[in-house]
C-alpha cells in the first residue's frame, strides 16, 4: 500500500480575510433559500440553492450525512457549588468524552451534579478532555441540554436552532455539531431533486470536537485528524454502484459525507465497502479522491482541514480565489452561510 503524502505544513498559506460581518449568524428565513457559488473548470457561476436540480444532471448521486446533534451541552456542579459546563461528544451508554468548562482542579473519580444525576468523572483523556459517566444521558440531554453552537456565531442556541440545526434527514443521535450543508436541503428541494432523477442517499458520521477547535500544527504533522465513528449502509454502497453504472456521479452533500465514504472505500476502488469504523482520515491536496466526484458544502473557516479537504477538488489558489470572491460579492460564510458546489 502506497502511504498517503503528507499534509501542507504551512498553515498560513490556508488563510484569508474575512470581515466579521460576512459571518451568518443567524439562517436564512427559508432553509433552501440560501445562495450557491459554483465552482468547476473554468467556472466560477452565482446562482441559488433552489437552482441544485438543474445544475445537476438525472443519474447523479447525493450522498448526504443522516447523524442528529446531540442537544450536548449540559450544566453542572461540583460538590463545591462550583458551577461547570459539560459538552458530551458522545451520546453513551456508558462513559462518554467530554469538554468541560472551569475544569480546573477537578479530580479523577469526582462526583459531579448534571441535572438531577450523580455523574463521576471517571479520568482525564488527552487534548484536555475527560471521561465522565453521565446516568442515562440521552434522557439528561433531552430535559437540560441545549445545542453547542459553534464559538463564531458568538449567542447562544434559540428556539428556531432546534429545528433550523438540524437537517431534515437527522436520524442517529450522536452530533456534536451539525453536518451543515445538509442545512440547505427542505422538503420541496428534495422532492425536486427526486423528479430530476437525482437519487439521494445517506451514511452517519457523527461530528466531533474538531468543529471546536482549530487545526494544529500536531495534527498536520500527524497526518490525522480527531476520531468520528461512522457507518456506510448497504443501501449506499448499492446506490454509488447504480451510479457508477448508469455513468452518474457521486456528489457528497459536506465535508463529513466526504470523509465517511473515502474512509470507506479501499484502494484502487470506487466503490465504498457497507460497514462502520471510527476514522482519522485527513483529506488534503495530494490524497486522491476515490468514491466522491463532487462536493456541495459550505464555505469553511481559515487554516482548517475542510478548507484543505475542498481543495482536493481543485487547487487552493483557485479555491483561495473563489474565497476572495466569495467575500467581495456578500456571500455569507459558515454554519448557516451559503454553499459552494464544486464539480471539477
Amino acid at each position: 500500500m502506497v502511504p498517503d503524502p503528507p499534509a501542507p505544513a504551512d498553515l498560513s498559506a490556508w488563510s484569508y480575510d474575512l470581515p466579521p460581518d460576512r459571518i451568518a449568524r443567524f439562517p436564512t428565513e427559508a432553509r433552501d433559500g440560501a445562495r450557491l457559488m459554483v465552482l468547476g473548470r473554468n467556472r466560477l457561476d452565482h446562482r441559488a440553492v433552489v437552482d441544485l436540480p438543474d445544475l445537476l444532471a438525472p443519474g447523479d448521486l447525493l450522498v448526504v450525512n443522516d447523524t442528529r446533534v446531540m442537544a450536548a451541552r449540559l450544566p453542572g456542579r461540583r460538590r463545591t457549588g462550583a458551577r461547570l459546563e459539560i459538552l458530551a461528544l458522545a451520546p453513551g451508554p456508558g462513559p462518554v468524552p467530554c469538554m468541560i468548562r472551569n475544569a480546573r482542579r477537578l479530580d479523577e473519580g469526582e462526583v459531579i451534579e448534571v441535572a438531577g444525576r450523580e455523574a463521576v468523572l471517571v479520568r482525564r483523556l488527552p487534548d484536555g478532555l475527560f471521561e465522565v459517566d453521565i446516568p442515562d444521558l440521552p434522557t439528561v440531554m433531552e430535559e437540560a441540554g441545549s445545542l453547542p453552537l459553534p464559538p463564531y456565531l458568538e449567542r447562544e442556541a434559540g428556539p428556531a436552532d432546534a429545528e433550523r440545526y438540524q437537517t431534515v434527514f437527522a436520524g442517529p443521535l450522536g452530533a456534536a455539531a451539525a453536518p451543515t450543508a445538509g442545512l440547505h436541503f427542505s422538503p420541496a428541494l428534495l422532492a425536486r431533486l427526486e423528479a430530476r432523477g437525482v437519487e439521494v442517499a445517506s451514511v452517519t458520521l457523527h461530528v466531533g470536537i474538531g468543529t471546536f477547535r482549530p487545526l494544529r500544527e500536531e495534527d498536520v504533522e500527524r497526518g490525522e485528524l480527531h476520531p468520528e465513528p461512522w457507518t456506510v449502509p448497504e443501501a449506499t454502497r448499492d446506490a454509488v454502484i447504480r451510479t457508477r453504472a448508469r455513468g452518474g456521479r457521486v456528489i457528497a452533500v459536506g465535508t463529513t459525507s466526504t470523509r465517511a465514504l473515502e474512509s470507506a472505500t479501499p484502494e484502487g476502488s470506487r466503490v465504498p465497502d457497507a460497514r462502520s469504523g471510527t476514522t482519522r482520515l485527513f483529506i488534503h491536496p495530494g490524497r486522491p479522491i476515490r468514491t466522491v466526484d463532487g462536493l456541495f458544502t459550505n464555505f469553511h473557516l481559515p487554516r482548517s482541514s475542510l478548507l484543505m479537504l475542498v481543495a482536493t477538488f481543485l487547487d487552493r489558489e483557485r479555491l483561495l480565489h473563489a474565497y476572495r470572491t466569495a467575500v467581495d460579492e456578500g456571500y455569507r460564510f459558515y454554519s448557516y452561510g451559503d454553499a459552494m458546489l464544486v464539480l471539477p
